[in-house]
């Protein structure tokens, strides 16, 4: 049987999600305390990968399994309390065979948090800015997003990826109490994509470039135009919307 995890986790500790030979990972932490829980040889297929240092308010990951206590009460408050402080299930969900949770994905949302002043509680929860930026303007920029499928140009190089058209549907930045948070969302995201829209985003609102120079940095399809990537620890996956039809 097929099941969706639900869950999320504090990215600092961690090499991303992906489970990697020099550092601990997300997909590592979580595959092994289910394989306690269950006491099968589990493996666990995340929605997509979250680079060193990003966080996750909800994240989907798929796994196998013949043990049915998975669909018990307690299954998730026992898998918590073998998981560490900094990861936590939310839920499980059936799902059919083929369901897959990174290819039936449709769309998946991040978001990108920034503050202004001295705040020792969001240290390593947001990126403090030093200097003003105009948000209105990043705005304008932003909403040119849409307007493009290829994304080059914000994508890490030297990935194997096969292409790097992506459907943005919505790409913004609002106020929220002492935050600006970057909402964005799109069927795909390339590797470091949001953190380097973020970047050029700034070079936009300190009046580096304007927005048509901005248009034309994604229209070159070249990495080495944008701007630097903004640090990771700014940045949170917040949502994976998949279709109804996959669950049981």
């Amino acid at each position: 049987m097929r099941y969706f995890i639900y869950f999320s986790y504090n990215g600092t500790a961690y090499h991303g999600w992906q489970i990697q030979p020099n550092g601990i990972s997300v997909q590592e932490v979580l595959t092994n305390a289910l394989r306690i829980v269950l006491r099968e040889e589990i493996d666990v297929v995340g929605a997509g990968r979250t680079d060193t240092g990003v966080h996750a308010r909800l994240m989907v990951a798929h796994f196998d399994t013949t043990n049915t206590m998975v669909e018990s009460d307690d299954f998730v408050k026992k898998l918590n309390s073998i998981l560490p402080k900094d990861i936590a299930a939310i839920e499980v969900r059936k799902v059919k065979a083929e369901a897959h949770a990174r290819f039936d994905a449709l769309s998946r949302k991040y978001e990108y948090h920034v503050y202004v002043g001295k705040n020792v509680f969001k240290e390593h929860l947001a990126l403090r800015l030093y200097h003003p930026v105009d948000f209105e303007l990043m705005n304008t920029a932003a909403a040119q997003l849409v307007n493009y499928s290829d994304f080059t140009s914000f994508s890490k190089l030297h990935t194997d990826v096969k292409t790097n058209n992506c459907v943005v549907t919505t790409a913004k930045w609002e106020k929220k109490g002492d935050e600006w948070v970057f909402f964005i969302e799109a069927d795909r995201f390339l590797r470091n994509m949001v953190r380097s829209i973020v970047g050029t985003l700034f070079d936009v609102g300190t009046g580096k470039i304007t927005v048509p120079e901005f248009c034309n940095i994604i229209q070159a399809k070249d990495r080495c135009k944008a701007g630097v990537s903004v640090p990771a620890h700014g940045l949170y996956l917040v949502d994976v919307r998949y279709p109804e039809n996959i669950f049981e």
